[in-house]
C-alpha cells in the first residue's frame, strides 16, 4: 500500500524529468571533453538517443543503473515490495534496450551505451577514450 493518495502519487511521478537529467548533463559534458561533435536528442533516430551524430551514424544512450538493470542478476533479488511490478518493468526496459541496439545496428549505426558507473569521476578517462574510439 502506498503512503500517498493516488492523486498525490500521480503529482509526484509527473515531476520526474525525462530530459535534461543530471545523468545526461554529465554525459554531454564528457562528450564535449572528448572533443566530439554531437546533437542532444537527435530527431528521427530509432530509440531516441540522448546524444548522437547522424552523419557518422552514432547513437549515444546514458543509462541509469536502476532503470536499465545494471547488475540485474544481483539487483533483482533486492526488491522487497511490489516485485510483480518492478521485475517485469526493469526486464522490459532491458529487452527494449536490446531491441533498439539491434534496430540501430541493422541500419549501420554505431551504438554507445554509457552507464551511470561510466559517468562517475573515477571512470571519466576510460569513458572519454571509449567515446574517442567510437568517433574515429
Amino acid at each position: 500500500m502506498d503512503v500517498y493518495s493516488k492523486e498525490k502519487r500521480s503529482d509526484i511521478m509527473s515531476r520526474i524529468k525525462g530530459k535534461e537529467t543530471q545523468l545526461e548533463k554529465t554525459g554531454w559534458a564528457l562528450l564535449k571533453t572528448a572533443g566530439v561533435r554531437f546533437r542532444k536528442h537527435p530527431k528521427n533516430v530509432p530509440g531516441n538517443p540522448d546524444a548522437g551524430h547522424k552523419g557518422k551514424k552514432i547513437a549515444v544512450f546514458f543509462d541509469s543503473a536502476f532503470w536499465h538493470g545494471a547488475d540485474w542478476h544481483k539487483q533483482k533479488r533486492t526488491f522487497k515490495s511490489n516485485r510483480k511490478f518492478w521485475i517485469p518493468k526493469i526486464e522490459r526496459n532491458i529487452s527494449r534496450d536490446n531491441e533498439v541496439n539491434s534496430i540501430l545496428k541493422k541500419s549501420n549505426w554505431k551504438v554507445l551505451r554509457i552507464t551511470e558507473s561510466d559517468l562517475k569521476k573515477a571512470n571519466h578517462k576510460k569513458t572519454i577514450q571509449k567515446i574517442i574510439r567510437m568517433w574515429s
